[in-house]
This record gives structure tokens, sequence and C-alpha cells, in this order.
């Protein structure tokens, strides 16, 4: 039987190119792919094993199937893009300090790891964009920037002392700070919610059945869908960013990176997919730079804005530099 080293280097000896083969990349230096992060790779594989549940024509109804996008609306979008990514990570708007960890929180109940990681994570990104040390750059391999970066040892993104670097800011928050050393906190509030779904969805059920068959199956259908589903669901569409937004799509700008704008990605994770505006203005709250890059994200933002829940959001830098010249005019 082969060891679970030499099983592991097998799994990612197609992973690395060398760094002469003009436009691609060798893994991160401190990756060590005869150690699998058991962490990540166990719980991922359970939910994506589970996610074939919803292959079951018993387990299928429409109202779950809206409850999944609802979901996705709710934990993903305003979890991740808007809270994780565009609130703490770039600081391009700011909202009441309880409405920030009620995102938080969504996020948490989508399974993507702590905020100062998640931030440390992406601003290391931004700081290495397709370079070497880029956490999940796809010029190493499509799997690899999609997912293979969580399933295999880095050194560099499992070490508080490099939280610490990038996320300074976040660790302050004596609340961000608690989540950070008791990491069992955010699997049990994951747990908690899906519990707590299960037991709502029950009771929806029994009150339209009654103590019927077809109460457990709405109750384990609506789960299914709803919590199952919907996380793995946001966990791709996260992931696409990283991996479909740095090889397919077009650019406005000439960064320094391989970042494009995909329409694709953009349509599924409200407005993310717009990667090379962002990469391009990193500060902005919007990475719609054309009429036509629609930013639902944005627009969610701008909302809270409307009713006096965000404040300081930080437009594109042709807007901001339009009102530097008018003020310098007038």
């Amino acid at each position: 039987m082969q060891s679970t080293s030499s099983a592991s280097a097998s799994l990612v000896q197609d992973l690395e190119v060398p760094s002469n083969e003009e436009g691609r990349l060798p893994l991160p230096s401190r990756v060590d792919t005869r150690r699998v992060h058991w962490e990540y790779a166990i719980p991922v594989a359970v939910m994506h094993l589970l996610a074939l549940l919803v292959l079951v024509p018993w387990l299928f109804n429409w109202v779950s199937v809206a409850v999944m996008f609802i979901g996705v609306s709710l934990f993903g979008q305003l979890g991740i893009p808007v809270c994780y990514h565009r609130l703490l990570t770039h600081r391009s708007f700011r909202t009441p300090k309880w409405l920030e960890r009620f995102f938080v929180l969504m996020a948490l109940c989508s399974a993507q790891e702590t905020p100062a990681k998640w931030v440390a994570w992406h601003r290391m990104h931004h700081n290495h964009s397709d370079e070497q040390e880029d956490p999940h750059s796809p010029l190493v391999t499509f799997f690899w920037a999609h997912f293979g970066w969580l399933v295999y040892y880095n050194g560099a993104t499992t070490n508080f002392s490099v939280y610490q670097k990038y996320a300074r800011d976040i660790l302050e928050d004596p609340f961000y700070m608690l989540l950070e050393k008791h990491r069992t906190i955010a699997a049990w509030i994951y747990l908690a919610h899906a519990v707590l779904f299960f037991a709502v969805s029950l009771a929806v059920g029994y009150a339209w059945y009654g103590y019927e068959m077809e109460a457990l199956q709405l109750a384990l259908s609506l789960f299914v869908w709803g919590v199952i589903a919907r996380t793995v669901w946001v966990w791709h569409i996260t992931w696409a960013v990283n991996s479909l937004s740095h090889m397919f799509g077009y650019r406005n700008y000439e960064t320094t990176d391989r970042s494009r704008n995909n329409w694709f990605v953009a349509a599924i994770t409200g407005g993310e997919g717009w990667h090379n505006n962002h990469h391009a203005d990193q500060a902005s709250a919007s990475v719609q730079h054309r009429w036509w890059e629609l930013d639902p994200n944005y627009y969610i933002i701008k909302s809270l804005e409307f009713v006096g829940l965000a404040s300081h959001v930080v437009p594109p830098r042709h807007v901001r530099h339009a009102g530097r010249t008018e003020a310098t005019d007038s």
C-alpha cells in the first residue's frame, strides 16, 4: 500500500509547473505537498459527497431550490463579497459594528474561515498577485487556484504571525481575536446554524403537513438544498474568482497580474468577476467601471448607505479623480 506521504506527493505532482516554463509558476515556497491539510480536505470532501443528495428525486422541490438561492444571497453574498471582501479586507465602506459582526456571522455560516484568516489570505494575494507567493494563482494550475491551495499545507497561510502582518487591524477587534484564538467557535457557529435551519424546516413541515412523512421529506429537502448545497455552491463561486477570473476574460487595465473581467463569474458572484477592475482599483467599493458591468454587491452597499447603515463609501478611482478636479477648479 502506498504511504500517505507518497500518495500525497503523487496527487499533486501535476500541480507544480516548472518556473522556467513561460507564464507558469511553481507552488508557493512554503507549500509542503507531503502534508495534506485534513482540517479542510475532510469537511470539503464530506460536504461535496452530501451535496450529491440533490440528485435524489425524493429530496427535490422548487421551494427548496428557491431557498438555496435566497441563502446564497443572504449568507454568501452579504457574508463574503460584501463583508469579508469589500468591508473588512479593503475597507471600502464602513458600517456600525453590530452590523459588521452580523455580516461576519453570515460569512461563518458559509464555512469560509475566520475574518482574520480570510482577510490575511486575500491581502497576501493582492501583495503577490500571480507571483510565486500568491496563495492561489492559476499560473500554477487551475486546480491549485480553485481548491488545491486549501488541501495542502502552506506555512505562509497557517501562520499566526502572517495574520498579524496582513490583518492586524482585524485582530485588534476582541471578537475577531476570540474567533482566532478559539477556532472551534467558528465551526460551532456553522453547526448551530445548520441544526437551527433543520429544526425550523421540520417545524414548517409539521405545520404544513402535520405529523406525516411529507413533513420530514420537506425538512430534509430544505436542509439538503438550503444548507449543504448552498454551502458548496458558495464555496465554488468564491473559488471561481481566484481561478476563472485570473484565466478567462478581458482587461480594462494593464495591471501587473493576470486578473480578468469575467462576465460568468460576475453573474454568479454579484459582481466579483469584474476582477481586473478590482485589481486596478482595490480601494473602491464598486467594480462597475462600464455601464454594463453590473455590480449588485455595490448596489447593496449603496442601499445600506441610503438607509444610514453605511458610510465612507469609496467610489471608483475615475469618480474620485473627477471629484478632485472639480474641487481644484472651484
